[in-house]
């Protein structure tokens, strides 16, 4: 335990530089939201893309157990389909692209509630898929509802985030090194 404290009292530096960083990432966040969102775009791209890909191969090898797949697959398909468009042609707007998230999130939320439905008899705690489904249906409908908001907002929390994460990593930098 000794020797980890005084590792860390001699890496204070390293949580202040994170810290810094975090903050100065939280503030760009503010001042630049659409720049912060374009990245955000490709790493939501990615994400989906193996979701989907991880869904599919899921689905496959349950489908023998599984009385019902077809809602997991059409969701992984779609997923598929969601983040290679968003990786091939990210000159997308991003408006457009809140409009496809949204979509993606009210498709794959009734898609689980259907599921839900079909194997209620076959598991317990169905209702997770339920509620789940409906978040993601509710989630979907604000986007599209106020898309501008979603987008500046989105960027927004990410970089509140960042400055909350920030100024821990500049407290603990402070107090280990006061150690």
């Amino acid at each position: 335990m000794a020797d980890m404290m005084d590792t860390l009292q001699r890496s204070w530096w390293i949580f202040l530089l994170r810290g810094v960083s975090a903050i100065v990432f939280g503030i760009m966040a503010f001042a630049w939201p659409t720049l912060t969102l374009s990245a955000l775009v490709m790493l939501f791209g990615a994400y989906v893309l193996v979701d989907g890909i991880v869904g599919l191969i899921d689905a496959a090898r349950n489908r023998d157990r599984m009385t019902r797949v077809w809602p997991l697959v059409f969701e992984a398909a779609f997923g598929i389909v969601v983040g290679l468009l968003t990786l091939l042609l990210p000159g997308l707007t991003l408006l457009v692209l809140l409009m496809v998230i949204a979509a993606w999130a009210v498709v794959g939320g009734m898609l689980r509630i259907v599921l839900a439905f079909k194997i209620r008899h076959e598991i317990t705690g169905e209702w997770f898929l339920i509620v789940g489904g409906m978040v993601s249906i509710l989630f979907g409908v604000l986007l599209s509802a106020l898309p501008q908001v979603g987008l500046v907002t989105l960027a927004w929390v990410i970089g509140i985030f960042a400055m909350a994460v920030g100024t821990l990593f500049l407290a603990l930098a402070l107090r280990l090194r006061n150690l």
